[in-house]
């Protein structure tokens, strides 16, 4: 949520279509840009949460994945993705951004280890009912989505019976303080229950990046609505020693407040 220099920001609300349209512009031409910034943190073939630095290598939030079908959406580089096909995992990355996916395959080519790429929206994701034992994202799509209640709907029809869901978001509670790292960062400004997106706007008040706010309980509601069973809600802390500054993410608002929420749920055998 950071706006770019020429940016007009708001908070407003905005149609699926815009939000897509916003979506896919923003990521197209920022790609290389996060992936200079970023790419050396996440790894080509790692499976990172959150920038806390939590791993599914440690956290292990999606079971044992070999001999698994996976589906990571909004899957960016798909650093997780070919994490999860060297753990013996049968394994599509899909994404919005041709930008996202140019990097993908950039980084199948240095790994050596390539998984099919797919161009798709998460709320009309092409795969038959009931194909996969396990969707995921990390920090993909669920936020960037005006109807997200639909992505949960999409995932909880491709997932086969007592299929895993896992996503992790920015922890709702974020969208009180601003986009401070620092001292600034620690002073709520917001209404938690201000549910408007955040966007940036070009000079025709066209959203050129959207990023939407939905309270924990809204989230929940998302998921039961769907049909899934909540297991588990992480709130990773910041690690001791830990130093890095991702954005409005530091070890000062770190060990104070939670910065990610991960959640895992199941679809009912």
């Amino acid at each position: 949520m950071e706006p770019s220099p020429d940016a007009g920001v708001t908070r407003r609300a905005v149609s699926p279509a815009e939000s897509r349209r916003a979506s896919r512009g923003w990521w197209d031409g920022d790609a290389d840009a996060y992936q200079a910034e970023h790419g050396s943190f996440l790894g080509d073939v790692d499976f990172v949460w959150c920038p806390e630095g939590l791993r599914e290598a440690d956290a292990h939030l999606l079971g044992d994945v070999a001999g698994k079908r996976v589906l990571e959406i909004g899957c960016g580089a798909a650093s997780c993705s070919r994490w999860l096909k060297s753990q013996g995992a049968e394994v599509y990355a899909s994404d919005l951004s041709a930008g996202m996916l140019r990097h993908a395959a950039a980084g199948a080519t240095r790994s050596g280890v390539t998984v099919p790429l797919v161009q798709t929206d998460a709320t009309a994701l092409p795969f038959a009912d009931g194909v996969f034992d396990v969707v995921c994202t990390a920090f993909g799509a669920v936020p960037f989505v005006a109807d997200s209640a639909s992505v949960m709907q999409e995932v909880y029809r491709v997932l086969k019976p007592a299929g895993r869901w896992a996503f992790s978001i920015t922890h709702p509670m974020r969208w009180v303080f601003l986009d401070d790292p620092g001292e600034g960062g620690l002073v709520a400004v917001h209404s938690y229950f201000d549910r408007r997106a955040y966007v940036e706007e070009d000079g025709h008040h066209v959203p050129t990046y959207v990023e939407q706010h939905r309270t924990l309980g809204d989230r929940i509601r998302e998921l039961v609505g769907a049909g899934f069973v909540l297991d588990d809600l992480i709130e990773p802390e910041w690690p001791e020693g830990h130093d890095l500054t991702w954005g409005q993410w530091s070890p000062l608002r770190g060990r104070i407040f939670p910065g990610t929420a991960i959640f895992v749920a199941t679809k009912p055998a």
